[in-house]
C-alpha cells in the first residue's frame, strides 16, 4: 500500500461566497438534527436507558443539541469485555486493512467538513475559524498516523551482525479507553482513538458530556465506513463512576486522556494499581492542561507581539490549554505593550459563532463562566489592575468580556492556575532572565514563547524555557500535526507529542525477534 506525502489540510476561506454559502448551508442541515437522542454502543448493540444527559448549546442554553444515555459502571465493564474479545481478531487485521479505514475517514470527513463545522459551532461553541481549524487537525490526524503505522510495520533498522537474522516489530497493546476533552471535541477525539486502533488495538469512547454530540458524529462515520463493530464502541456517563471502574478493569492496558490536572492525576493513580488477573502496567497517555506565557522582550516588534498575545490568550475564549494565560513583560516596555494589548482587545467581537462575524464565542457552560468570573474578582481582590473586561455579557448563553489583568504577582492565584478562559494576566519582569524565571515558576510546562530579536536570548530561551511546545516570535496555540508534535512537560502530562513520529509508540509495543543463522 502506497500513500502520498502527508500534507496538511487547508483551512476554508470564508471569505469566497461559495465557502460561506457552504457553511452557511450546512449549520442549517444540523440545526434541524438537533435535540434527537442518541444511544450507548457495545460491540454493535444499541442501548437506551431511562436516566439521560442532556447537551446543550453554550450560546442558547435552551436549545438542546443531543440527548444521551447516562451509562452505568456494568456498561463501562461491558465496553471493556467487548473490546478485550474483538481485539483478539482486530490485532490480526493487516496494518493495510486498517489503515485504509483511516483514509476513507478522513476522505469522509473531508467531504462533510461544513457538516462537522456546524456541528462544533453549536455544540461547543466555536467560531467559524476555530471549528474548521478543529476539523481540519482531525483529517490531519488520520492521514498522518496512516502513513506512520505503514512506516513502522517495515523492517525496522538494526545493527546487523553475521550469525543472526534479527527483527523488530510493534504489536498492539490491548484495550484502551479514549478519554477526550470539549476544546477540541472532534480533532483529539479522532487524534486519540485513531492511533490507537491502526495500531491494531480496540477502544472505549467515553466523550465529554459537553461534546457527546461531535463524539457522535465521529462514531457513526466510522460505523458508516464499515469499521467492524466492537473495535469502537460509544458510552457516556458520569466519569466518577463509569470512568473510574473502567480505569480500574484489569482488562484495561491504556487509557488516553486530555482534560485537566486533577483528573489527569486521578487516572494516572487508579491505572497504578495492579488488580487480581491484571497481567500488565496499565499505560497512561495524558495531556493535563497549562499555564502558558509569552515573554515580551524590550527589543522586539511590540505590536506584532501584542497581536500574537491577543490572539493566542483569546482564541476560543481561552479554552486551549496552549493559550497565553500570562504575558511577562519587559519593565522597559511595559506600558506601551499593555496598551496595545488593550486596544487589540477591545476590537475583539463576542457574539453568536453562528454568525460569521463574530471572533470569540461563549465558555462552555455556565460552571465555567462562573468559575472563570469568580477567577477575574480573585485576581483583582489580589492587586491585578482591571484593564479591559471582566464581566458576563448578556443575560443568555455564556459570554464573558475578554479580561486584561495588568500588574500581576508572579504568585498571584490568576497567574498560577489554569483559568480556561478569556482571561490574560500581565506581569512586570525587571529583565529578560527575571521574566525566564518568572515564566518557570508554575507547576504546568505545556507551550510558551518568546518575542525578541535578540539571538543570544532566543538561544537561552531554547534551553531554559521548560515547556514541550517552544514558540519564538510567533503565536503560542495553533500546533499542525506533523509539524509541531504536541504534548507538554510536568504536570502537563507526559509529553506524548500527538501529531509526531514517536505518537503511535505510545500505543504498541515492540518484539524483538532473533533467529540463528546456520
Amino acid at each position: 500500500m502506497k500513500l502520498s506525502k502527508f500534507k496538511n489540510e487547508p483551512f476554508t476561506n470564508f471569505s469566497t461566497s461559495k465557502n460561506k454559502e457552504a457553511m452557511e448551508k450546512a449549520l442549517l442541515k444540523i440545526k434541524k438534527e438537533l435535540g434527537h437522542e442518541y444511544p450507548l454502543v457495545i460491540g454493535g448493540n444499541e442501548i437506551r436507558l431511562d436516566e439521560k444527559i442532556i447537551s446543550i448549546n453554550p450560546s442558547l442554553p435552551k436549545e438542546v443539541i443531543g440527548i444521551f444515555q447516562k451509562g452505568k459502571v456494568e456498561h463501562g465493564t461491558a465496553a471493556i469485555e467487548t473490546a478485550a474479545k474483538t481485539f483478539e481478531s482486530w490485532k490480526n487485521v493487516s496494518v493495510e486493512k486498517r489503515v485504509s479505514f483511516l483514509i476513507k475517514a478522513a476522505s469522509l470527513i473531508r467531504k462533510r467538513k461544513f457538516e462537522f463545522n456546524a456541528a462544533l459551532v453549536y455544540e461547543v461553541g466555536k467560531t467559524w475559524a476555530e471549528a474548521d481549524g478543529d476539523t481540519a487537525e482531525a483529517i490531519d490526524f488520520m492521514e498522518f498516523y496512516a502513513r506512520e503505522m505503514l512506516r513502522l510495520s517495515k523492517p525496522q533498522p538494526l545493527t546487523k551482525i553475521a550469525t543472526e537474522k534479527n527483527e523488530l516489530k510493534y504489536f498492539p497493546l490491548g484495550v484502551g479507553i479514549i478519554v477526550p476533552p470539549w476544546n477540541f471535541a472532534l480533532a483529539i477525539l479522532v487524534g486519540m482513538s485513531t492511533a490507537a486502533i491502526v495500531s491494531g488495538n480496540t477502544v472505549v469512547i467515553k466523550p465529554s458530556s459537553d461534546s457527546m454530540y461531535t463524539g457522535w458524529k465521529f462514531f457513526a462515520l466510522l460505523k458508516e465506513i464499515g469499521l467492524p463493530d466492537g473495535v469502537i464502541n460509544f458510552i457516556t456517563g458520569p466519569g466518577g463512576s463509569v470512568g473510574e471502574e473502567m480505569v480500574k478493569h484489569p482488562q484495561t492496558r491504556f487509557i488516553s486522556f486530555t482534560g485537566s490536572r486533577d483528573v489527569g492525576v486521578r487516572i494516572n493513580e487508579l491505572a497504578a494499581v495492579v488488580h487480581p488477573s491484571q497481567k500488565w502496567l496499565k499505560r497512561v497517555v495524558a495531556e493535563m492542561g497549562g499555564k502558558d506565557s509569552i515573554v515580551i522582550d524590550d527589543k522586539t516588534d511590540l505590536d506584532a507581539a501584542a497581536q500574537a498575545t491577543v490572539t493566542s490568550a483569546f482564541g476560543y475564549q481561552g479554552q486551549k490549554c496552549s493559550a497565553a494565560s500570562r504575558a511577562i513583560v519587559h519593565e522597559k516596555v511595559y506600558n506601551k505593550f499593555v496598551n496595545l494589548v488593550v486596544e487589540k482587545t477591545k476590537k475583539i467581537s463576542v457574539g453568536n459563532p453562528s454568525e460569521k462575524n463574530s471572533n470569540m464565542g461563549p465558555v462552555i457552560n455556565k460552571s465555567s463562566m462562573n468559575k472563570i468570573l469568580s477567577y477575574i474578582q480573585k485576581g483583582i481582590e489580589e492587586g491585578g489592575e482591571l484593564l479591559t473586561g471582566g464581566s458576563q455579557i448578556g443575560e443568555e448563553g455564556f459570554f464573558i468580556q475578554p479580561t486584561v489583568i495588568g500588574n500581576v504577582s508572579p504568585k498571584a492565584t490568576i497567574a498560577q492556575e489554569e483559568i480556561f478562559g478569556p482571561v490574560l494576566a500581565i506581569i512586570k519582569a525587571k529583565n529578560f532572565d527575571d521574566a525566564l524565571t518568572i515564566a518557570n515558576n508554575t507547576e504546568y510546562g505545556l507551550t510558551g514563547g518568546v518575542w525578541t530579536n535578540d539571538r543570544k536570548k532566543i538561544e537561552k530561551a531554547k534551553n531554559e524555557f521548560h515547556v514541550g511546545n517552544f514558540y519564538i516570535n510567533r503565536k503560542i496555540t495553533g500546533a499542525f500535526v506533523g509539524v509541531h508534535p504536541f504534548g507538554g512537560f510536568n504536570m502537563s502530562g507526559t509529553d506524548s507529542k500527538a501529531g509526531g513520529k514517536d505518537y503511535l509508540l505510545l500505543f504498541t509495543q515492540a518484539k524483538t525477534i532473533s533467529e540463528k543463522i546456520k
